[in-house]
């Protein structure tokens, strides 16, 4: 096979991303990588005509003194015994535009359920597959994860010291002879405290005593009762006489 893509980016941008694995792997459209495996190991959907067939295989590039590289590809069938496995060579030119030129010549072989569909839905699937991959390999680099920089990010920085919180106000007099009285029951029982009487000026003033008037009214009630029984006697002697 022979394909020729156009990249609206310089060709050492492209080759930047060909010497870093991860990149490759990112390049590559719809490739759920397995976890903890090699960069370019894992699983790819390819759509061909109404059918979609899943893979799960691996690919590599290796660059040459000449300035191209090879892309080998290995893949079988998840559900099923077919085989896909590519031997490209790409050749990078930049043109006077800004961009670059890649020329992709190669082999491929389909095996499988791939094998049993039309050729040209297979040729146009590829096709459509490689034009994605190699446009991906012309992205800007995505920005470096905040646990490589030297510098924290702010979210990681050490919180700042906090401000010296400024002296209190002087309480006023009526105040504080209050926060006096409530320093004195320091020490006193919750009960003692919560019955207690205020004092100073805040102390209540107290009733008048009324123990003299008790007094005087337990001693006057006798006293008018022995007058009114006088008066009686003395009412009965005078009415006798007459």
């Amino acid at each position: 096979m022979e394909h020729q893509v156009y990249v609206p980016a310089p060709s050492a941008r492209l080759r930047e991303a060909l010497a870093d694995p991860a990149r490759v792997a990112r390049a590559v459209p719809g490739l759920q990588q397995d976890a903890g495996a090699e960069p370019g190991t894992g699983r790819l959907k390819v759509r061909i005509g109404s059918h979609s067939i899943t893979y799960r295989g691996s690919l590599s590039v290796s660059a040459h003194d000449d300035g191209s590289y090879t892309v080998d590809g290995d893949a079988a069938e998840a559900r099923g015994t077919g085989t896909v496995k590519l031997a490209l060579t790409f050749r990078l030119a930049d043109t006077d535009e800004g961009g670059c030129t890649v020329t992709v010549t190669g082999t491929a072989s389909v095996g499988g359920r791939a094998a049993e569909l039309p050729p040209e839905a297979v040729e146009s699937a590829a096709t459509r597959l490689l034009n994605r991959f190699v446009e991906g390999l012309g992205e800007e680099a995505p920005p470096a994860s905040v646990f490589e920089t030297e510098v924290p990010p702010p979210s990681l920085a050490p919180a700042p010291a906090p401000e010296p919180e400024p002296e209190p106000e002087p309480l006023p007099e009526i105040f504080a002879e209050a926060a006096h009285a409530r320093r004195t029951m320091i020490g006193r029982s919750a009960e003692e405290v919560d019955h207690a009487p205020p004092r100073g000026r805040y102390a209540p003033v107290p009733a008048p005593q009324t123990v003299a008037a008790a007094s005087a009214l337990r001693w006057a009630a006798p006293a008018a009762a022995l007058a009114l029984a006088s008066a009686i006697v003395v009412t009965r002697a005078l009415r006798r006489r007459r």
